[in-house]
């Protein structure tokens, strides 16, 4: 390659991402349980696995951050020291936007640039054809240097640092809640013996429309009937508690319900008229 790109972990993301001829450290690597597993997946990817951080960074200017959450901001922390003078520093991982700004910190005081990446879909099968967000100061500079590194749908947003990672974190608010809910619905009518009649009852009640329509509709039946919803949720808590499969996504239901119903402001017209009411009441109650 005619530039170093640098891989810092080498888990699934990291091999997805993976070319020939790039870089790549993974700390399991010092690991004796995982390092033979490590070494394979470097010689698979034909990527040039290195013994340390400072090994990897020597030279790199396109560094891609592939760690788990929880070691997002530690990588940054502790291999910053090692960047080069202007390198790039592509935070992939999928943290809270506070976690990014506190990493942004530690990359910019070592003179290397910091960009806020979201990746917005599964990395397999599709690979460098995952759909990415990217925001910050040098934001340009990364769209630039990921479209040289391969990826194909790569899109700027506006905001700083942590604005990508926002959208991320709160998509993620629906798509796996949905996932949790999907289970704790699922299981609770498999063990009652009625799964055929409540997936048929929901296919029979699905609604279509956009997510903007959706949010609009749910808000709505939320603020004008929130505390009898709340009240039937509680029992539908005491049906999922009697089965034993779970009830805790349930059980916020009750609360959030309980929350918007209790508001009393009733329901304006329009998504963007209810956000500004419930906003408001939020900065009243910070008051």
């Amino acid at each position: 390659m005619n530039h170093v790109v640098t891989h810092i972990g080498f888990g699934e993301a990291g091999r997805a991402f993976a070319q020939a001829g790039a870089r790549a450290f993974d700390r399991k690597v010092r690991e004796a349980a995982f390092r033979e597993e490590m070494l394979a997946a470097y010689t698979a990817a034909r990527v040039e696995g290195v013994e340390s951080a400072a090994a990897a960074l020597e030279g790199a200017v396109a560094v891609l951050s592939l760690v788990t959450a929880d070691q997002a901001l530690a990588a940054a922390r502790d291999y910053a020291p090692h960047l080069e003078p202007d390198a790039l520093w592509f935070d992939m991982n999928s943290v809270a936007p506070d976690t990014k700004r506190s990493a942004a910190e530690a990359v910019h005081a070592a003179g290397a640039r910091y960009v806020d990446v979201a990746v917005m879909a599964p990395v397999h099968p599709a690979r460098f054809d995952v759909p990415l967000l990217v925001s910050g100061p040098h934001a340009d500079a990364g769209l630039a240097q990921l479209a040289a590194v391969g990826f194909m749908h790569v899109r700027k947003i506006d905001g700083g640092i942590g604005a990508a990672s926002a959208v991320k974190m709160i998509r993620s608010v629906m798509v796996k809640g949905i996932e949790a809910l999907t289970a704790e619905c699922v299981i609770a009518a498999e063990a009652a013996g009625v799964r055929l009649e409540v997936l048929a009852s929901l296919d029979a009640s699905e609604r279509a429309g956009s997510w903007t329509e959706r949010a609009d509709y749910n808000l709505d039946r939320m603020l004008v009937h929130g505390l009898r919803r709340a009240a039937e949720m509680e029992e539908v808590v005491k049906t999922l508690d009697g089965l034993g499969t779970g009830s805790g996504m349930s059980r916020g239901t009750v609360e959030r319900q309980r929350v918007l119903g209790g508001l009393g402001v009733g329901a304006p017209d329009g998504l963007d008229a209810k956000l500004d009411v419930l906003l408001s009441r939020k900065q009243e109650r910070a008051a």
